[in-house]
């Protein structure tokens, strides 16, 4: 247990350590090395690139149990803000257990079932325990939700200085704090119509998880913390924000997958609405792949309270390079498309 409020420092470069809830990584990485992490320059030039080259994005229809069960009470569809609701209250849980301990005490109940001999309770066991060391494998070891290291090969090499940073649809803000690491001196800001990702996402993220960034005085590396950073979190819609084109970095993660194709313009159109001239937007969407498609199937009721697909990082392009940018960088890391762009 890391009990220490800023349990590392510069002297720990190098270092990667698993927590009750998570894995900490201050490795760093050679320009040869960066490859393993982020696989860029998939595709050559966008603009001969078609939907019928690429297809459609995968659609994840299981919906979550507590989804389904609104639906059947209320006697009709969920809602697109309760869906949110509902999916950032049953995400977050996951993000603050304790996983080993967890993982001891379901030993013991499946334990105690198998002795006494109930084939119910020992089913129920296990879906439960399949579902931790999923997550246990995904988050805690692979460290494929937060990916400091593939985050940081997409993220660097962005011509800002003390940039103004505007997060859409935040959370708990892992990214922009990452970004934040990367050019110091940001100014950010956190938008979420969730009052619970402000409250508890992000009021909850560890103080003690150490981002990886640059110190400005010396070139080098440093570590930074929550609380070193200059972030402002609105709770509102999006489409209500008063901002002009005043920020350097427009950021998403995880957005634009949940909106149908004919909802998918206005979403990206976001991203250029409040950047200024020559600045960057950047988007991930989780990838296409089969481990992906396992685990929200696995995980349906943490995760599918609302519309959801996965796409391939051709996919995903072709839906912001259509929508009037030219993408900078492009490439995919453990479980998520990433793309930079720039309004042409």
């Amino acid at each position: 247990m890391i009990t220490a409020h800023r349990p590392f420092t510069e002297e720990d470069l190098g270092k990667t350590a698993l927590t009750e809830s998570f894995k900490i990584d201050l490795r760093t990485y050679t320009d040869e090395e960066k490859d393993t992490f982020f696989t860029s320059n998939v595709v050559s030039d966008w603009s001969q690139l078609s939907w019928k080259d690429t297809g459609k994005p995968y659609e994840v229809k299981t919906l979550s149990k507590d989804r389904k069960e609104w639906e059947k009470e209320n006697g009709l569809s969920m809602p697109v803000h309760t869906s949110w609701e509902y999916f950032n209250k049953s995400f977050h849980e996951w993000f603050i257990k304790d996983v080993p301990g967890e993982m001891e005490e379901l030993s013991k109940e499946l334990r105690m079932h198998f002795s006494a001999f109930r084939p119910a309770e020992v089913r129920e066991v296990l879906g439960r325990s399949l579902k931790l060391r999923l997550w246990n494998y995904i988050h805690r070891m692979e460290d494929g939700i937060w990916d400091p290291r593939g985050k940081r090969a997409l993220f660097e090499g962005l011509d800002v200085s003390k940039p103004k940073i505007l997060f859409l649809g935040a959370a708990e803000g892992y990214e922009a704090m990452q970004l934040a690491a990367m050019y110091p001196g940001a100014e950010v800001v956190m938008v979420d119509y969730d009052a619970y990702c402000r409250d508890s996402r992000f009021a909850e993220f560890p103080e003690h998880y150490p981002f990886l960034g640059q110190n400005p005085q010396t070139g080098s590396h440093k570590v930074y913390y929550k609380n070193d950073f200059n972030i402002t979190y609105l709770v509102d819609d999006i489409r209500n924000l008063s901002f002009g084109k005043e920020f350097d970095i427009v950021i998403s993660v995880g957005m634009i997958e949940h909106f149908p194709d004919e909802q998918k313009p206005e979403a990206i159109d976001w991203h250029r609405k409040f950047l200024k001239d020559g600045g960057y937007a950047i988007l991930t969407t989780p990838r296409a792949q089969a481990k992906s498609k396992l685990y929200y199937q696995i995980m349906a009721d943490v995760m599918n309270h609302t519309y959801r697909e996965l796409m391939t990082i051709q996919q995903m392009g072709l839906y912001i390079y259509e929508s009037g940018f030219d993408i900078l960088r492009h490439g995919f890391i453990k479980v998520h498309n990433g793309v930079i762009a720039r309004p042409r």
